[in-house]
C-alpha cells in the first residue's frame, strides 16, 4: 500500500474549516475565536518545530538529547496543567504537584513500556520512547487538570461545610474526602470513557495512523490495546497523586482549610 502524503493545498483546506468556526463564534458572540485561532497557529507551529526536531532525534539516537526533549515536554506539561485550573495554587505548588505527578506516572509507565513490553534496542530509541511519553503525558495532563481544577474549585465553594467538620472534630482527611475522591474519579473519567467507546464509536488515534501508514489492522489492533492501558494506567496513578498532594496543601499543619494557598484565574 503506498503512503498518501498531504500537500500544503490539503493542509489549507482543513486550516479552512478551523477560519469558518471561527467566524461563526464571532457571528454568534461565543468569545472563543480568539483562542480558536490562537491554538490552531500554536498547533501547527509546534508540531512542524517538533518534527524538524525528532527528525534530527531520529538521526543521532542520543541519549542526552532525547532526555532533554523530555524534561522539556514535562515542564510544558505542568505549565499547561496549572493554566487550565480556575483556581490554581498560589506560588509554585500548581506546577510543582503537576510535574511530580506526571514524572512520577508517565515516566514510570513509558520506562516499564520500552524496557519490558516493546523493548527496542537501545531501549531509548526515540521511534519509540518520544511519541510513547508524548501520548501518556498529554493525557495525564488532561486528567490531573480536570481533578485538580474539580478539588480546588468544590473546596473554595464548600468551604464552610470543611470548616463546619474540621470543628466537629475530623481530620483533614475526613473532612475533604468526598470532593477528593469525587475529583479523583472526574480526572479518570475521560480515558474510561475513552476505553468503554474504542473500536464501537471511535477508532483510536494511534491505530488510525497505524492503518492509514498501511500498517495491518490487527497489528495496529494490538499496539492500540496496548497504548490505551498504558495511558489509562499513566492517567490514573498520576491524577490519584496529584489529587492526593494537593488535597493536603490545602490544609496547614494544624488542620485548617488555607483558602490563600490557591487563587482564582485573572
Amino acid at each position: 500500500m503506498n503512503m498518501i502524503l498531504l500537500s500544503v493545498y490539503d493542509l489549507s483546506l482543513a486550516a479552512g474549516l478551523i477560519l469558518l468556526l471561527a467566524l461563526l463564534s464571532f457571528r454568534m458572540k461565543l468569545n472563543v475565536e480568539k483562542q480558536l485561532i490562537i491554538a490552531a497557529v500554536r498547533t501547527a507551529v509546534q508540531l512542524v518545530l517538533i518534527g524538524l526536531v525528532l527528525k534530527y532525534l531520529f538521526e543521532q539516537v542520543n541519549f542526552w538529547l532525547i532526555t532533554l526533549l523530555a524534561c522539556i515536554m514535562l515542564l510544558a506539561a505542568g505549565r499547561e496543567v496549572m493554566a487550565r485550573q480556575h483556581r490554581h495554587f498560589a506560588g509554585g505548588w500548581g506546577f510543582g504537584i503537576g510535574i511530580i505527578s506526571m514524572f512520577v506516572s508517565s515516566f514510570t509507565v513509558t520506562v516499564l513500556a520500552l524496557t519490558v513490553v516493546v523493548q527496542p534496542d537501545p531501549w531509548y530509541t526515540p521511534q519509540y520512547a518520544i511519541p510513547l511519553l508524548g501520548m501518556l503525558l498529554g493525557n495525564t495532563m488532561n486528567g490531573i487538570a480536570l481533578g485538580m481544577d474539580r478539588l480546588t474549585t468544590s473546596a473554595y465553594e464548600q468551604r464552610q461545610i470543611i470548616e463546619s467538620r474540621l470543628l466537629l472534630g475530623e481530620t483533614w482527611s475526613q473532612a475533604i474526602a468526598d470532593i477528593r475522591y469525587n475529583s479523583m474519579r472526574i480526572g479518570m473519567i475521560p480515558m474510561i470513557n475513552a476505553m468503554a467507546a474504542a473500536g464501537i464509536v471511535s477508532l483510536p488515534g494511534m491505530m488510525t495512523g497505524q492503518i492509514l501508514a498501511g500498517s495491518p489492522p490487527v497489528e495496529a489492533v494490538k499496539y492500540q490495546i496496548l497504548i490505551m492501558f498504558l495511558i489509562t494506567a499513566g492517567t490514573g496513578f498520576g491524577t490519584l497523586t496529584a489529587i492526593w498532594f494537593a488535597s493536603k496543601h490545602l490544609f496547614d499543619d494544624r488542620d485548617r482549610l488555607r483558602l490563600d494557598r490557591f487563587k482564582a484565574k485573572k
